[in-house]
């Protein structure tokens, strides 16, 4: 019903920047949160930062002051802004939203909540 394709990742050096991308698309009449993770080899999935619908924003300790989390609805994309990139962000990054589901341009008052396949980012030291 809704699909999100991560983009954006690749190897960088350390105190580099990258920009990933979230695209949603399919059945979407809104987005509510839409939310970043991460898995580095060896690692448990970590939330790194979240947006709700209005752009209220939080981060998680381990990436605040150096990413950023940003969404254009108009577009259903969202996007993390990354810099000061450290060895340890190495992993592949996750997207995840919570999707109002469409149906004929209305809400059908349904939620769908997924993920995409992830995008990996090497920081080399």
């Amino acid at each position: 019903q809704v699909q999100l394709v991560e983009s954006g990742g690749g190897l960088v050096q350390a105190g580099g920047s990258l920009r990933l991308s979230c695209a949603a698309s399919g059945r979407i009449f809104s987005i509510n949160e839409m939310e970043w993770y991460r898995q580095g080899p060896g690692k448990p999935r970590e939330l790194l930062a979240a947006i709700t619908s209005d752009g209220s924003t939080n981060y998680a300790d381990s990436v605040k002051g150096r990413f950023t989390i940003s969404r254009d609805n108009a577009k259903n994309t969202g996007f993390l802004q990354m810099s000061s990139l450290k060895p340890e962000d190495t992993a592949v990054y996750y997207c995840s939203a919570e999707v109002i589901l469409d149906e004929g341009g209305f809400s059908d008052g349904s939620t769908w909540y997924g993920w995409g396949k992830g995008t990996l980012v090497t920081v080399s030291s």
